[in-house]
């Protein structure tokens, strides 16, 4: 059998690849490996279970609640959610198991399924493995007054939103902000947040059908916030992606701000308040050299990791850091998230214009983001990228052409036989030309 856990959980197309029978096998092997891991033990052990807005959602979560609740798991339905909003719930409401049913910013027919261990936090790679390995095994099963009960928590989204609104400094009086939702989880979440914080609110894509999740908006198709903040009028404007766990923001103007510029605004705010652990922020390789250049100049130290925000999250644990996240819009605080959490993302951002009287674009104005380009090379050996010394040459010489103007990074993709080649540099057509010339050179050393 294939491995099922990938970076994120189990994802995949909805009722193809994830069934409703995967599903409740899942959820029956995830309780029995907790609860011989001890994590039930002296109590009668409940789980929380939210989702996002697709259709396939609504099949998912019978069958999830099925499978916990024929093992003797209580399950309390927390309704369509944001993932970050589980995470915080799992650990406030002392739950033994979270579990999300959402596969975030992909299109609609795919769905997936995120464990989370007690106070919110994911599933360590030994616990998935264990119950992959335990699917579908023979078991005793309970009868009687032993099997779970299942409720719904109606107030879920109103404590979410005022654990977001209670890490806010200012009152968000005076802003006009445009929120667009993805049609997804924060449909309500976002802007009562953000409404109830005192800003002025203009929602859109908040009509979800279960059908048009990440349809043409959210956080990967900017230009459709692009277009409401400049038509409204609004100081800024924030999009989310399905499951509202990443965030991407455009300031008045309509310009983008990405993750970079968001983590660089929230690391000099936390640094300016004595909150930012050892004065150190967390990201990943593919944030753009410009925000090295602007942390370094400030005083902050970047640790870099690989790129996923699961790696972002283990550095963060293992150095006690506040503050992390991608160039993709995961922002990880984790004085108030075990996740990224765009809806708490944007609060932040909002409460710093407020504290600072600053317009957007100038608090992102604090770095200067390098042109980037990126080329994918398909069709290739990607186990053989570090280990060709032709390739190995051509980025050096690149590199010394580059000087510390730029950078170059090589990427063999963890899922498909592609390449990807990165190249930043002071001029996009310097950039350009650097890239297409080292995806020659990868197109012919490691060609099958």
């Amino acid at each position: 059998m294939a491995k099922l856990f990938g970076t994120d959980g189990v994802r995949g197309l909805a009722n193809g690849h994830l069934t409703a029978e995967l599903a409740l096998d899942l959820s029956v092997s995830a309780a029995h490996v907790l609860a011989e891991r001890g994590t039930f033990s002296g109590h009668r052990p409940f789980a929380v279970v939210g989702r996002d807005t697709r259709i396939s959602g609504q099949f998912l979560e019978a069958a999830v609640v099925a499978g916990l609740a024929s093992a003797g798991i209580d399950v309390v339905l927390l309704g369509e959610i944001p993932t970050p909003g589980v995470a915080w719930l799992t650990g406030a409401m002392g739950a033994d198991l979270g579990v999300m049913l959402s596969a975030s910013h992909n299109a609609m027919p795919d769905n997936g399924i995120k464990f989370l261990a007690r106070g919110g936090v994911k599933l360590d790679d030994a616990i998935e493995e264990a119950i992959e390995a335990r699917l579908r095994e023979p078991w005793d099963r309970p009868i009687g007054g032993d099997v779970g009960r299942v409720r719904v928590h109606d107030t879920a989204i109103a404590e979410y939103t005022a654990h977001l609104d209670g890490t806010l400094v200012n009152r968000l009086a005076g802003l006009k902000v445009v929120l667009d939702c993805a049609q997804g989880a924060a449909w309500v979440a976002g802007p009562k947040a953000l409404r109830d914080a005192g800003a002025e609110v203009i929602a859109i894509c908040a009509e979800p059908d279960g059908l048009n999740i990440n349809a043409g908006c959210g956080s990967t198709h900017l230009d459709v916030l692009q277009a409401a903040v400049l038509e409204h009028g609004a100081d800024a404007g924030f999009a989310l992606d399905g499951d509202a766990d990443r965030c991407l923001a455009v300031d008045a103007a309509g310009v983008v701000v990405d993750g970079d510029q968001l983590l660089a605004i929230l690391a000099l705010a936390m640094r300016e308040q004595g909150r930012l652990a050892d004065d150190t922020v967390v990201a990943t390789v593919m944030s753009n050299l410009g925000f090295v250049q602007a942390l370094t100049a400030a005083g902050i130290t970047v640790e870099q990791t690989a790129v996923g925000d699961r790696y972002v999250l283990e550095a963060m644990s293992a150095g006690a850091r506040t503050l992390g996240g991608e160039q993709s819009g995961h922002v990880i605080m984790s004085e108030y998230a075990t996740t990224g959490d765009g809806i708490l993302t944007a609060l932040q951002v909002l409460d710093r214009m407020v504290a600072t009287g600053s317009a957007l674009t100038e608090l992102a104005g604090v770095m200067t983001r390098l042109p980037q380009v990126l080329v994918n090379v398909p069709g290739v050996d990607r186990a053989r990228t570090h280990a060709d010394e032709a390739l190995a040459a051509a980025v050096l010489e690149a590199q010394s052409e580059l000087g510390e103007s730029g950078r170059i990074l090589l990427r063999p993709s963890g899922t498909e036989p592609l390449v990807r080649v990165m190249v930043e540099a002071a001029t996009a057509e310097q950039a350009q030309t650097i890239a297409d010339r080292l995806a020659t050179v990868v197109r012919e050393r490691l060609a099958f």
